[in-house]
């Protein structure tokens, strides 16, 4: 705590002899923020409530084979209330088990949509200073789960992007923050993490999103395609691979959500009455249909009829994602024999090609949490792109298959269950769990602030 102060006082005498203006310190402490916020505070810690750990692997085995060779296909949980964002990235086996500082395999920018000292740490080390390490750098700052900071400027409701690459992204999309209005600032500061992202390797790690030809999938894809960026190689396929994140500004921003002034904000975190009749704004950021008289009923006229309308959207979305994973699982076996028999580069290249684009598109739109509330015809386009890409992909493998004799159907193995799945793509799972489960009693239990 000392070093904290000195290192403090010490940038308040440098800024007061060079007459500079010193940004105030974030604080990124979130029971400090209790006194002045109480409700909003109270809000926000509700969001422990919704503990539920959901593992999506088990739930839809396709997504091992899918992502083999990366990080998702060893873990992969649907997301928990904010209160357990440090937790949650902590103990999910994507970012391994660094046991020093130097520990990968994620860089530290993995930190970074995920606790309020993140910001703190940019004003105290730098963005690309915190950004240049690895995943375990960082770990004993890391006290604050997604919080008051993120959004507001330290003790006070004003609005503020606290992370930089942020603020970079909307002043290239014209959506600079001073200029907008108080909503699409709310909107702005939940489209600081609710993106999709890329840690730039040419700029140490820092992150970046790929909104240089809009806030599309395709437009994305243009963009990783024309600077040649790939999140990884594909295990069974060997196709360049592009990970989709959670893109829900991008999903939101095409909507009639957005054409309707309608934001983040509106649905998930409404104007509430307290119990001595103040208003404040809700900060749990759940289900929306909580909300629903506060933030639905001016446009949908029943509660009941909205449930009917999402169950709908949310079963046709899960329909046609289901029908383009068997297209890409099965082109993606398909390339793996092509290459066993001997294809070269030039003749695979193409529906390696549609294998990306294909994959990519299903991942955007799945990707994206709640689009079947936020834009299901959005999910819906992008889902039919990705069948017909990966169609196009399986009759380019057809005739390297065919010239090299291969029989076909090309046989698909057992990929039934999580575990088939994962011991099938060359994961030893007991022995992650093993180093994981090290990492957490011999390092974060002892080193690293007090976890959920």
């Amino acid at each position: 705590m000392m070093k904290k102060i000195n290192k403090l006082l010490l940038s308040v005498a440098i800024a007061g002899l060079c007459g500079g203006a010193m940004a105030k310190p974030v604080e990124s402490d979130n029971e400090a923020w209790k006194a002045k916020f109480p409700n909003q505070y109270d809000s926000w810690a509700s969001s422990a409530e919704t503990d539920q750990i959901v593992d999506l692997l088990a739930d839809d085995p396709n997504l091992v084979v899918l992502w083999a060779g990366y990080g998702f296909s060893k873990d992969y949980n649907k997301a928990r209330g904010h209160y357990y964002a440090v937790t949650d990235v902590i103990q999910t086996l994507r970012t391994g088990a660094p046991m020093n500082d130097t520990d990968g395999p994620m860089p530290a920018a993995c930190w970074s949509c995920k606790s309020p000292d993140v910001a703190r740490m940019y004003q105290e080390v730098g963005e690309g200073n915190f950004n240049d390490h690895k995943f375990g750098k960082w770990g004993h700052e890391m006290g604050n789960a997604i919080g008051c900071a993120d959004c507001h400027e330290s003790g006070t409701p004003k609005l503020t992007l606290s992370r930089p690459y942020a603020e970079r992204a909307m002043e290239k999309v014209d959506l600079t923050f001073s200029e907008q209005s108080r909503d699409m600032k709310a909107a702005q500061t939940c489209g600081q993490c609710h993106v999709e992202y890329y840690f730039d390797k040419n700029d140490h790690n820092n992150v970046r999103f790929p909104w240089e030809n809009g806030f599309t999938a395709e437009g994305a894809e243009k963009y990783f395609d024309s600077i040649g960026f790939a999140d990884w190689t594909h295990k069974i396929s060997k196709a360049p691979m592009l990970k989709a994140q959670h893109p829900e500004f991008e999903t939101w921003a095409t909507s009639v959500h957005a054409e309707m002034d309608v934001t983040c904000i509106t649905c998930h975190m409404p104007k509430v009455t307290n119990d001595q009749g103040r208003k404040f704004s809700k900060h749990n950021v759940g289900n929306a249909l909580d909300n629903f008289d506060v933030a639905c009923s001016s446009c949908h006229d029943s509660q009941a009829d909205l449930k009917a309308t999402l169950k709908a959207n949310k079963e046709a979305i899960n329909a046609e994602k289901l029908k383009a994973e068997a297209i890409i699982v099965r082109a993606h076996f398909e390339a793996g024999a092509a290459w066993e028999a001997g294809a070269t580069e030039a003749e695979m290249k193409q529906a390696l090609i549609h294998i990306r684009h294909a994959q990519w598109r299903w991942d955007f739109a799945i990707a994206s949490h709640g689009v079947h509330a936020h834009n299901p015809q959005e999910a819906l386009r992008l889902l039919a792109s990705a069948q017909e890409i990966g169609l196009q992909a399986q009759a380019e493998l057809k005739k390297v298959l065919t010239k090299y004799g291969v029989a076909q159907p090309v046989a698909i193995p057992d990929i039934s269950t999580k575990e088939a799945a994962q011991a099938l793509v060359g994961w030893d799972k007991a022995k992650l769990d093993a180093q994981k489960e090290a990492f957490l009693e011999q390092r974060v239990d002892k080193e690293w602030p007090e976890r959920n």
